[in-house]
Parts: C-alpha cells; structure tokens; sequence
C-alpha cells in the first residue's frame, strides 16, 4: 500500500510517515496541495491521502476537490486538521473526503480511522 501525506508542517509529515511505515505502508510526501495533486498527476499510483486542510499555495479541500474531479475516486482521502467545527467537516464530506482526523492525535486515533476506511485490520 501506499501513501501520500499532504502536509505544510514537516514535523507532521515525519510523525505521519513514521507511523504508517511501521505498518509496512509505503510513503511520500508532499508540502502543499498543489504539490501534492502534482504528485498523483505524475502517474504515481496511491491508496491513501492524508491531506492537511490549511496549506499554503493550494489548501487541502481544493486539492481534494481537484484530485476528485480528475477521476481519482479510488483514492481514500482523510482529512487530517486542526479544523474541527461541523461546518469543516460537512464540507470536506461533501468535496469527496472518506475521513477526517482531528489533530493533535496519536496512533490510537489514526489507527481508527484507518479501519473505518477498511485499511488496517482491528
């Protein structure tokens, strides 16, 4: 399987990527969203985004929302994001997001999220 984690902050880029790596889940990263939608229009295939909603040059929900309007349905996108409100998350829903992970969060709660998405097993 392999990773894509979408992400201004390289300290949560690294912390992400160590705990997905201990799964055997292969990773790479990327700084922005417009950087991020340059890695999947290079032909690199990916199972999982994890996205970041507040980025510069392209934030985290226009990526989403370009990545599904490009036809990358099979992707499973997770919303990873200080943003908390119900208006942030019925709005990541509605643009295409599978799920959305409030940080600060441990391996506990990624764990979780990664089972909903049928990911890892419980």
């Amino acid at each position: 399987m392999r990773a894509l984690i979408v992400d201004d902050s390289r300290f949560v880029r690294g912390f992400l990527r160590g705990l997905l790596e201990e799964k055997g889940i292969q990773c790479e990263e990327a700084c922005d969203g417009q950087a991020g939608l340059d890695q999947f229009n290079s032909g690199k295939v990916f199972d999982l985004a994890l996205v970041d909603w507040n980025m510069p040059v392209m934030n985290g929900l226009e990526m989403l929302a370009n990545l599904r309007a490009r036809g990358f349905a099979d992707v499973k996108v997770m919303m990873v994001t200080t943003e908390g409100e119900n208006e942030f998350i019925s709005r990541a829903i509605e643009a295409g997001a599978d799920e959305y992970l409030m940080k600060p969060f441990d391996e506990d709660a990624l764990n979780e999220k990664l089972i909903m998405l049928g990911l890892e097993e419980e």
